[in-house]
């Protein structure tokens, strides 16, 4: 058998896309390590381009086999070879989408949290299960068109404000329009001077591509998108925060058992409390993020608003960019602190229990971040 028949063989079976499947998204998530690494963005970048190119190949030429020999006569060396191969198309398209959700899955899983933001999450995580399930319908224009404005969306949505060093709805906007024009640009190369699809068809190629950009971006306003490329890398609640040197001690309430315990659950009322986080933001981002707290008497009823502290952060340092608000005295209840951008969507989330004043003052245990 030759060598092109081996890894026909080897490819036919059921067993390698699982394979390649568990492998790449484990390479992710060990390679993965920064949203503004200038590396795994120019890796990502190099993926939607050849992307786009198999799909524009795919619109132009399809997947059907090899055709007959004598039909290629006078046809250029690239063009045969593009011929020959297009039945691995579908496959090499499933390699590269798998990769780009894998990659996003990975960026925007330290930016998700049990909020409306994990809308958008689950739907990459949901779509990265289910492009091993696509290829036989990877020849279709209509879904390859409308997965690719995804990704581009998708990346769009954190590499500008990594390059531009700001976030705001301005700047997800740019975004939203720059994948509509890959878009467009897609759809033109395939049906321009082509003689087997007509200018009608274009449009209902794109039209779901469109559609779908336009309801990321009500995603968005919905504050349903995670707060790429920022994310909590620390957060809790404790009694005292103190600045020494280049380091923060964090002062909480912790028994000899709690080995897990890092920060306090349960707060005595009327005693000074503060909220530490630590935000990572990509290399010269500079924003504002807030420490909304909100309050409820009971379980079972709504929280309220109680105040909202605006943050300064710059971004660079690994572990984040350090800092707290504090809040003089807190009613007995349940409070919470969502950390948040200027536009209100979560970063990370903050919860304690306040219970009426404790007669005896507890053990302290002091870490430092």
């Amino acid at each position: 058998m030759s060598p092109i028949g081996k890894v026909q063989t080897l490819l036919a079976k059921p067993v390698v896309p699982a394979l390649c499947f568990l492998s790449g998204v484990m390479y992710d998530v060990l390679t993965l390590t920064r949203i503004d690494r200038l590396q795994d963005n120019l890796i990502l970048l190099v993926y939607l381009l050849l992307l786009g190119v198999l799909i524009v190949l795919i619109g132009r030429l399809g997947v059907e086999p090899m055709p007959d020999p004598q039909q290629l006569v006078g046809v250029s060396p690239a063009l045969r070879w593009a011929l020959r191969t297009r039945p691995y198309y579908p496959l090499a398209v499933q390699f590269l989408l798998g990769s780009l959700f894998s990659a996003y899955a990975v960026f925007y899983s330290r930016s998700a949290t049990l909020t409306g933001t994990a809308v958008f999450f689950a739907l990459l995580v949901a779509l990265l299960i289910g492009n091993e399930f696509l290829r036989d319908r990877l020849s279709s224009l209509r879904l390859l068109v409308s997965l690719y404005a995804l990704v581009c969306f998708a990346f769009f949505t954190f590499f500008l404000p990594v390059m531009m060093g700001y976030m705001n709805s301005a700047v997800f906007l740019i975004g939203a329009v720059l994948s509509a024009g890959v878009i467009y640009r897609v759809v033109e190369l395939i049906y321009r001077d082509n003689p087997i699809r007509s200018r009608f068809d274009a449009v209902g190629a794109s039209a779901p591509a469109f559609a779908l950009i336009c309801l990321l971006v009500g995603f968005y306003f919905l504050n349903w998108i995670p707060p790429v490329p920022l994310s909590l890398k620390y957060g809790g609640m404790y009694r005292e925060v103190k600045k020494t040197g280049d380091r923060f001690e964090l002062s909480y309430e912790k028994k000899w058992y709690q080995v897990w315990k890092r920060s306090d659950d349960t707060f005595p009322a009327d005693e000074p409390i503060y909220c530490f986080s630590a935000v990572f933001a990509p290399v010269d981002l500079t924003a504002t993020v807030y420490h909304h707290w909100f309050y409820r008497t009971s379980e079972g009823r709504p929280f309220a608003h109680a105040d909202r502290i605006p943050l300064k952060i710059s971004g660079g340092r690994e572990g984040g960019y350090r800092a707290y608000s504090f809040k003089q005295r807190l009613d007995p209840g349940d409070w919470r602190v969502d950390v948040e951008t200027e536009d209100g969507r979560v970063i990370g989330r903050v919860s304690v229990k306040v219970n009426a004043r404790e007669r005896a003052q507890p053990a302290l245990t002091t870490v430092s971040y």
